[in-house]
C-alpha cells in the first residue's frame, strides 16, 4: 500500500534539470520587459534630461498641462515663463515638456 508520506518524500532522478528548466520562461520574460518597457523608458528620461540642460531664456516651451509659453528666466529648479504679454508664472523646471521649435 502506498502512503502519502512516501509519495511525497520520492523524488525522480532528474529533477534537478527540471527545476532549472522552469526558470527559462521567468529569465525569457525578464528579457522581453527589460527590452519592451525597461530599456525605452530610460532612453526618455535620459532625452528629457538633456532637453532640460540645454533650455535657455528666449525658449519656446509647453509644460506637462499644456500650457505655451517662452522663458523668462531660469534659476536652480524654477523656470519663469511669460504665457501672455505681462503675465509670468513660476514652474519646476521639471515640468517642461518640449521645446517648440
Amino acid at each position: 500500500m502506498l502512503t502519502l508520506a512516501y509519495a511525497v518524500g520520492s523524488s525522480p532522478a532528474g529533477t534537478t534539470g527540471s527545476s532549472f528548466m522552469s526558470f527559462i520562461p521567468l529569465i525569457f520574460m525578464f528579457a522581453i520587459f527589460y527590452f519592451l518597457l525597461i530599456r525605452p523608458q530610460q532612453k526618455k528620461a535620459k532625452e528629457h534630461k538633456a532637453l532640460l540642460e540645454t533650455l535657455k531664456k528666449g525658449d519656446q516651451v509647453v509644460t506637462a498641462g499644456g500650457i505655451h509659453g517662452k522663458v523668462t528666466a531660469i534659476d536652480d529648479g524654477v523656470v519663469v515663463m511669460e504665457i501672455a504679454t505681462g503675465v509670468n508664472i513660476r514652474i519646476n523646471k521639471g515640468y517642461i515638456a518640449t521645446v517648440v521649435k
